[in-house]
């Protein structure tokens, strides 16, 4: 199993009240922003990966979002490329590119394949369809994006793998001449993640594929019922799936002790944490998502302290339609730390000391079995002391647990065995992906 290491390299310096009259870390207006900090915190990111990497986790990922304090990777391929420098063994997993919104995709091939060079052949690239706030940010359509991730990946894959030049005429992307004189280390292409947050469509579409599919913080009993879609699809593709075609993200944070692990914790719901990424407009622009897509993050919302949420854990973030007074702030904030308590019930936020969390991540290893976990580190204004202790912590008190654990029940990734190598014959039941029993405890907890 694969262990990785992710943060959404946070603008650690707003006023926590700004964020919670916008509703939103989304659309706040940026003259909040300090050059001379984010100055420190960008390097101060590229410093906590190198740390990572030399701690011994497998995989360093980074995300993009754009126009959202929450997150300062604006340009992730340039983070990539630095990282793919000053790091020699991890493995750099892009979660991900978002196809549609992205204008030239034979521009992105060239970025892409440079990574993977100067690297050595250390990239994993993700597409992603990018949140609803990317299509308004980048004056992308909505509609038509699903029609943009197919057409950008199918090309994407053909600069890589088909020899030049030729010409490529499509729907959306026209190129005269398509001869890329830079192309990937890997062959016949980097593996390629589809990471994603409850969208039914895009399980199925990973599993025509045999792309690993990535729940990014997702409840538990909702991933198991993507992870089993995933399966039947691959049965009826003809192969049978397993911890290889399957990573899963948790937001975790530890410390040395319980109560200073606590007081830390809640900079995952700091503003409204990920539920507050973006106000309703900006989540789902019409012809954004399907009603299927729709509702499951309706269902999940209730336990969702991550970007997941759309029902529940939104209305209680956002306190109806109106923009909280003063005196409602501290109201709000109370409602998160709840929030934020229910998650950590439900194991969908991992936060204690070193043995406790090893406990919960265990357990979640358990009922989801991916053959990747990457922890998503806290959010918030987190020191950079505490945050590189969390961080050893996980490294040298946590990951090791979950290695031994991990081979004891069986979990393997896509680099010990490739996705989609199981055949199954025609007719044949598939085995089970998750664990219902373990599933069905945690519940009952």
């Amino acid at each position: 199993m694969q262990i990785g290491y992710f943060t959404e390299r946070p603008y650690r310096w707003l006023d926590e009240s700004d964020v919670l009259r916008n509703r939103a870390f989304f659309a706040l207006p940026n003259d909040r922003f300090d050059h001379v900090r984010a100055a420190d915190d960008y390097n101060f990111w590229l410093d906590e990966y190198t740390a990572a990497e030399e701690l011994g986790f497998d995989v360093l990922a980074l995300n993009e979002h754009h126009g959202n304090p929450i997150c300062m990777g604006s340009v992730q391929n340039i983070e990539a490329s630095i990282l793919a420098r000053i790091t020699n063994r991890a493995r750099i997993a892009l979660i991900g590119n978002p196809l549609p919104v992205n204008k030239h995709p034979l521009r992105l091939a060239e970025e892409l394949a440079t990574i993977d060079l100067v690297s050595r052949g250390r990239l994993i690239s993700g597409w992603v369809r990018g949140a609803g706030s990317e299509q308004f940010f980048n004056n992308a359509n909505p509609a038509y994006n699903r029609e943009l991730l197919d057409e950008a990946h199918e090309f994407i894959i053909q600069a890589w793998t088909r020899p030049g030049p030729w010409r490529y005429e499509g729907k959306h992307f026209h190129y005269r001449h398509v001869n890329p004189w830079v192309l990937p280390f890997q062959k016949p292409h980097p593996p390629i993640w589809m990471p994603g947050v409850l969208s039914p469509e895009t399980v199925l579409w990973a599993a025509d594929r045999g792309y690993p599919y990535i729940g990014l913080g997702t409840a538990i009993a909702p991933t198991c019922e993507l992870w089993d879609l995933y399966a039947d699809r691959a049965a009826a593709n003809g192969f049978q799936a397993g911890p290889e075609n399957f990573g899963y993200v948790v937001p975790a944070f530890t410390a040395d002790t319980e109560e200073r692990a606590q007081e830390l914790a809640r900079g995952f719901v700091f503003g409204g944490g990920q539920n507050a990424f973006s106000r309703p407009e900006h989540t789902l622009p019409p012809g954004y998502n399907s009603k299927a897509a729709t509702r499951r993050l309706a269902e999940a919302g209730a336990a969702a302290t991550t970007w997941t949420g759309l029902a529940t854990a939104r209305r209680a973030n956002l306190l109806g339609d109106d923009r909280p007074a003063e005196e409602d702030l501290e109201t709000v904030r109370m409602k998160l730390h709840r929030g934020l308590d229910r998650a950590q019930d439900a194991h969908t936020v991992l936060v204690g000391t070193p043995d406790q969390v090893a406990a919960k991540a265990k357990r979640v290893l358990s009922i989801v079995r991916p053959g990747v976990l990457i922890f998503l580190h806290i959010q918030g204004p987190v020191s950079n002391e505490d945050r590189l202790r969390s961080l050893e912590l996980l490294a040298q008190e946590v990951a090791p647990e979950l290695r031994d654990h991990a081979r004891s029940i069986g979990l393997v990734d896509q680099f010990e065995r490739e996705p989609s190598s199981v055949k199954l014959p025609t007719g044949a039941a598939r085995d089970a992906v998750v664990d219902r029993d373990e599933l069905r405890e945690l519940a009952g907890t």
